[in-house]
């Protein structure tokens, strides 16, 4: 469902949407693409932000496991 809102965008706001919007594509659909890519990207940046604080949580216990794995490799 698409509700209908008012927002106040400065100037050089408005022309980046406006050169952002694509062809035949309307001022309101722009402005609502923008955001949710814009939402999406943040939302990956948290979760990549999340996944790198428990990789560096374990690192010590990771790099010790990966050490011991190489232990057992061969030369061919």
């Amino acid at each position: 469902m698409r509700l209908k809102t008012s927002i106040t965008l400065r100037e050089d706001v408005l022309k980046i949407v406006d050169r952002e919007t694509k062809k035949g594509e309307s001022r309101s659909r722009a402005i609502e693409r923008l955001l949710r890519e814009g939402l999406a990207a943040r939302a990956r940046q948290a979760a990549d932000a999340q996944d790198l604080a428990l990789l560096n949580r374990h690192a010590e216990q990771l790099n010790d496991e990966a050490a011991d794995v190489l232990k057992y490799q061969v030369d061919l």
